[in-house]
């Protein structure tokens, strides 16, 4: 089901460099200035929606809600939603390569509610949906034991960030530049993932403070999750029907459509 995930936010300068945590809370859904949060390692936290793969409802509403002081009445919509549902019906996958690959369908949102005037910060992170590893035989995924320990955990700031609620409000905010890769060591600040690993999209909505940045330790923030847009990331594709689906809707994959299933499974072992 689509919904705000309930996190803490918390701002960390560990290590040297500004980071912070995102961590679940049981008791809300955005916090305004809360009055202490204590992560549990320094650098990131990040702890996965309590959803499993296979539970997922299919009855989501259109859009998230907030409902939380400082950060109430802000909505989200999943652009191209059909599409993406498409594929969550069949398994979507997604590829990772060293250098890094961007995501079909691009993860794009239309955002209401916010204060025109008010500058907010809008980024993504993505995390483990459960702690399994998963195998495609049969035509279809099945776990094949426990996860791999998770990849540092790594946020992508929307380049637009921070802008007023009047400017994200203006057009549909798009993530497409955000890419995925399984190189451990990457030093460009793509989301690092592990192969044959189910993941969760989630997009954060933070106010910046006075001074354009992330706040102190305590800012007012939301999640928001769509569950259709969880995926498995894979060096090559390996149902034929996201191939297909990939090849049929993504405008750079045109050249290859009325390929055969051969040719399908081709591309997508070049593409990977």
């Amino acid at each position: 089901m689509s919904r705000p995930a309930s996190t803490s936010f918390q701002w960390d300068m560990a290590n040297g460099g500004d980071q912070f945590g995102l961590a679940e809370s049981p008791d809300s859904d955005c916090m305004d200035s809360p009055k202490e949060t204590k992560p549990e390692n320094p650098g990131y936290t990040l702890n996965s929606p309590a959803s499993s793969p296979q539970t997922a409802s299919r009855q989501q509403p259109a859009a998230t809600t907030t409902e939380q002081n400082g950060m109430e009445g802000i909505k989200v919509f999943l652009h191209d939603r059909e599409l993406w549902t498409k594929f969550d019906e069949v398994g979507t996958e997604m590829i990772i390569t060293k250098a890094g690959r961007r995501m079909f369908p691009s993860y794009k949102v239309k955002v209401t509610g916010l204060n025109p005037k008010t500058k907010y910060i809008l980024l993504m992170d993505l995390v483990p949906k459960d702690d399994h590893r998963y195998k495609f035989s049969d035509n279809k995924w099945s776990v094949t034991g426990k996860a791999e320990p998770a990849m540092p955990g790594r946020l992508y700031v929307h380049p637009d960030s921070p802008a007023t609620g009047a400017h994200w409000s203006r057009q549909l905010v798009s993530f497409q530049k955000l890419k995925l890769t399984n190189n451990h060591l990457d030093p460009f600040g793509h989301i690092i993932l592990n192969s044959m690993h189910k993941y969760q999209p989630r997009l954060h909505i933070v106010k910046a403070d006075e001074n354009n940045g992330f706040g102190s330790k305590n800012t007012a923030f939301c999640t928001h999750i769509f569950s259709e847009t969880a995926f498995i990331g894979v060096t090559s594709y390996q149902n034929h029907k996201i191939t297909q689906l990939k090849i049929e809707n993504n405008p750079f994959a045109k050249g290859f459509r009325g390929s055969d299933d051969n040719e399908l499974h081709r591309m997508a072992k070049l593409q990977g």
